[in-house]
């Protein structure tokens, strides 16, 4: 089961693999979700909430747009929700006018053990003339006003927003402090997908990231993987592939079998996220680990403590014959290094031993950090 392969956790939630199907209005229903239960989550939605956004969605259709609309809508979120029950990780993507009707849906799906998320990324005028959808973004005292009151109600809380519309990083720090679990990216760009905006909101927050845009295959999702998303979410493309879930699962199982972790950024070097210092050799030469430092505010004198004092009594101690003595300071699995894989193999630890130590070294760092 791919849910012991990958222990993920949001709350009470347990997506069983870091694959979901995104909200897309008027297509993402019950229906639509029975053909993904494969997905670790599917998002429902965008449903409205109350009298204004049915409206304001009336007038979308009536211009050729697909909406959900619903004269009683916690009643029908409700009888998707059954519908959906023991599908996967389900949450609900709403949109309303005012802190009422979301907090009555918070409640409503922690009840079936699902996931809320805010709808901040819809960006149809009529949504935006009401304050729903991408106006939150320019709003955000009211926006994390809304996160800190629903959070009271217990359940499991995701954010949708769109990427270059406000600074991200702060937004993502606001999001973060009011209170919710999710931030969930659509990194959209004038030129394409802005691959960064998940590699800096990583390095400002300890949010669970859910990437989204352009994931087409198991290339594009294993970019955004690298750069810091803890999970990613498939959109328009299933409509083109219906099996592109199915693939996606598989890939990423693979890869998490194989290594341990499947989200492993990429070497500093190479542009990943702070979470690669783990892979960092000794700070002796120029390079871009200096630059990187620099943000987490961690000296390089700090940073060979840091490291050395977590490896100590580790199997990453030893590494006799490696560049520097200890695979303290070699690079990540997937990275061929003959002098690496000796030294794994001269003690006994396996590929995936080797990545979940690595891990946990990444976390270790970023404890210290302190910008």
């Amino acid at each position: 089961m791919t849910e012991t392969i990958f222990d993920i956790k949001i709350g009470y939630a347990s997506p069983k693999n870091p694959i979901a199907t995104a909200s897309m209005a008027g297509i993402t229903d019950s229906i639509f979700a029975s053909r993904f239960k494969n997905a670790g989550m599917i998002i429902l939605g965008g449903y409205n909430l109350d009298q204004p956004t049915n409206e304001a969605a009336r007038k979308e259709v009536e211009r050729g747009r697909t909406e959900f609309i619903s004269d009683k809508p916690l009643e029908f979120i409700k009888s998707e929700l059954e519908a959906t029950k023991g599908y996967t990780t389900i949450a609900v993507n709403v949109r309303a006018a005012s802190i009422g009707p979301f907090l009555e849906a918070a409640v409503l799906a922690k009840g079936y053990g699902a996931i809320l998320e805010i709808n901040a990324h819809c960006r149809q005028p009529e949504m935006v003339e009401l304050g729903a959808g991408e106006a939150l973004l320019k709003d955000i005292p009211r926006l994390c006003e809304y996160i800190t009151e629903i959070k009271k109600t217990g359940v499991v809380l995701s954010v949708k927003t769109r990427a270059n519309v406000v600074n991200d990083v702060e937004l993502a720090k606001a999001i973060e402090k009011a209170g919710a679990d999710i931030i969930h990216i659509d990194a959209m760009h004038p030129q394409g997908v802005d691959i960064g905006v998940i590699k800096r909101i990583r390095n400002s927050t300890k949010l669970f990231i859910i990437g989204n845009n352009s994931i087409t295959d198991p290339e594009s999702a294993k970019e955004m993987f690298s750069r810091g998303a803890d999970m990613v979410s498939v959109a328009r493309a299933v409509s083109i592939n219906p099996r592109i879930i199915d693939q996606l699962v598989f890939d990423i199982t693979s890869l998490q079998t194989m290594t341990g972790w499947y989200n492993a950024p990429k070497h500093i070097c190479g542009g990943g996220d702070l979470r690669a210092l783990a892979f960092c050799c000794l700070p002796v030469k120029p390079c871009a680990l200096h630059g990187a430092l620099k943000q987490a505010g961690i000296t390089a004198e700090e940073f060979m403590k840091i490291k050395t004092d977590f490896a100590r009594k580790t199997p990453i101690e030893y590494g006799e014959g490696t560049c520097f003595g200890s695979m303290t300071w070699c690079c990540k699995i997937t990275k061929p290094c003959f002098l690496r894989d000796s030294a794994l193999e001269s003690i006994g630890l396996s590929d995936v031993e080797y990545m979940t130590i690595k891990k946990k070294l990444s976390e270790y760092i970023l404890k210290h950090k302190k910008n």
